[in-house]
């Protein structure tokens, strides 16, 4: 299968933006794309939409790649034995995704936090995690649930708590168009949800400001 790779060698936030597409997709997607556009009124053989539909399904392509990543195996890359039994908080993890009702974003933060049980994970793999579940065609309240999975069956730990808070799209461009509302989404395991001092401990922490 061919692959056209194109490369950006800027970093942001300390990532490095590598994008890799699947010429065949791509051309079978932006066909479709083409069809959309006349459909919807549009001419797309004037300039300004003649590489569009090569643009939205590479796009769509990048957007929906979690498809193909395996967050467990993330978490096994940097799994370390360690004693240390106190609470882990990851905040402000940046989300973005798409729902999978209208094809329109959703975007936020998310919060994780999880308490080791014998083994704890290299930090930078939580937010990867959260990215390979939400470049997904999603729903909000499974992809907390996803992210929380994942990291109780693979970890072990003694509990896990996601907190998401996103803003959507298909709300506040049609619909009810409510421009500034928040969907704010949990979900917890183990030491979060028995015990009401440890839940409170999170929450205050993610609440916080200790910058």
């Amino acid at each position: 299968m061919a692959h056209n790779h194109d490369h950006d060698d800027d970093y942001v936030l300390g990532y490095q933006k590598i994008e890799r597409y699947d010429d065949d997709k791509i051309n079978a997607v932006a066909v479709h794309y083409k069809d959309i556009l006349e459909r919807l009124g549009e001419n797309p053989e004037r300039e300004g939409l003649l590489k569009t539909p090569e643009r939205v399904a590479k796009a769509l392509q990048y957007l929906t790649h979690g498809y193909d990543v395996k967050p467990d195996e993330i978490l096994r890359s940097a799994m370390f034995e360690e004693e240390y039994s106190q609470m882990v908080v990851v905040k402000d993890i940046e989300v973005f995704s798409m729902c999978e009702h209208h094809m329109l974003p959703f975007f936020g933060k998310a919060h994780v936090a999880y308490i080791p049980n014998g083994h704890i994970v290299g930090l930078s793999k939580i937010p990867r995690v959260v990215d390979a579940f939400a470049r997904r065609l999603q729903v909000q309240e499974r992809l907390t649930n996803e992210i929380r999975d994942c990291i109780q069956q693979t970890l072990n730990p003694a509990g896990v708590a996601v907190v998401m808070e996103c803003k959507h799209l298909c709300m506040a461009m049609r619909g009810v168009q409510k421009q500034n509302s928040v969907t704010t989404t949990s979900a917890f395991t183990g030491a979060f949800l028995q015990n009401d001092k440890t839940r409170a401990e999170f929450l205050r922490l993610i609440t916080a400001n200790l910058h």
